[in-house]
């Protein structure tokens, strides 16, 4: 079994990855460190995960796992692995944005590869450290890298896309309280969202080229999980080949899934997939692309890389059973 520890363990992103790595046939969990919890059964702050395990958390930690995973604030990851050794054989997954862009992917001599499997798989397979993407990232560059690869994305891109309360951490703030949260809807970080690096790091990569401005507007739903992209820029194809172009960039990834019907969140939150559907309006083509923030934005990704990285099935401990009613 891999020895897997958790450092950061008391938020939404933790909890989710305790539950994958403790129904994954592979993986074991070794621990998971909080400082804030140390002593406390991890079913106290996961209340998921009563009945499931009498585990603790701890304050310290086991140099010798064999995978570390960084469950920690932006900015925090490069700060702990400044105070914290681990062996040379530690493989490392890090969900902040701290290691994701190209001027931050050396660390100390650790070469982070930007863990997008739709588009790094083979980069992943011998990586030994792992930027997660961010989860509006994912969503979104999963809508344009078809058109990307395609050489497609030479104009304005306009993106409007609506995250749950969990995209905002665990840790209350006057936007994630519920009286504001519920029955509201709000725009944060229009036009600068932190994001948007990484998204047009990977756009240009594909495409050799700069691709179209982008225009984001992030919003906040009045929901728990889940992410909705609504997504338009200018194609001089028919829909028919957008959707071929869309159908055979994806033809070997088990999780996203292009569809005729109108994609909703309900389709994927609890999953690690991602739905897309796409529609043709006169020179422009509007993508609809959704995924759970924790999931395929975050935990259930790292779990996939995990899986690559070891040469697993892709899919293992991923086929997650969601519910659309």
């Amino acid at each position: 079994m891999i020895k897997t520890g958790i450092v950061g363990g008391a938020g939404y992103t933790a909890g989710e990855l305790i539950r994958l790595i403790m129904n994954h046939p592979e993986l074991t969990l070794d621990f998971v460190y909080s400082t804030s919890n140390a002593g406390n059964k991890l079913y106290k702050v996961h209340a998921d995960l009563l009945g499931d395990t009498e585990q603790d958390f701890t304050d310290t930690i086991n140099p010798d796992v064999d995978v570390l995973f960084l469950c920690l604030g932006h900015g925090n990851s490069t700060a702990f692995l400044q105070n914290n050794t681990f062996s040379d054989s530690t493989k490392i997954i890090d969900l902040s944005n701290d290691f994701r862009l190209n001027a931050d992917a050396n660390f100390e001599g650790k070469d982070f590869v930007y863990g997008l499997p739709e588009v790094s798989k083979e980069e992943i397979k011998k990586a030994k450290y792992i930027a997660n993407p961010g989860c509006f990232a994912t969503c979104i560059q999963f809508a344009l890298l078809p058109l990307a690869k395609a050489k497609k994305l030479g104009n304005d891109i306009h993106i409007n896309a609506t995250t749950g309360a969990t995209g905002a951490g665990v840790s209350p703030t006057a936007t994630s309280h519920f009286p504001w949260r519920d029955n509201n809807f709000s725009v944060y970080k229009p036009f600068t969202h932190q994001h948007l690096g990484e998204i047009g790091e990977t756009l240009e990569m594909l495409q050799g080229s700069k691709a179209g401005d982008l225009f984001f507007i992030p919003n906040r739903g009045n929901f728990s999980r889940g992410i909705f992209a609504s997504i338009y820029t200018k194609f001089d194809g028919t829909l028919e080949e957008a959707k071929e172009i869309y159908t055979q960039f994806y033809a070997d990834a088990p999780f996203v899934h292009i569809t005729d019907v109108p994609v909703s969140m309900k389709q994927v939150v609890n999953t690690n997939k991602c739905a897309i559907s796409l529609i043709k309006h006169g020179d422009n083509l509007l993508i609809y692309s959704a995924i759970d923030n924790l999931l395929k934005g975050a935990s259930g990704q790292a779990i996939q890389n995990l899986n690559l990285m070891y040469g697993f099935e892709e899919t293992l401990g991923l086929n997650l059973k969601g519910s659309a009613f």
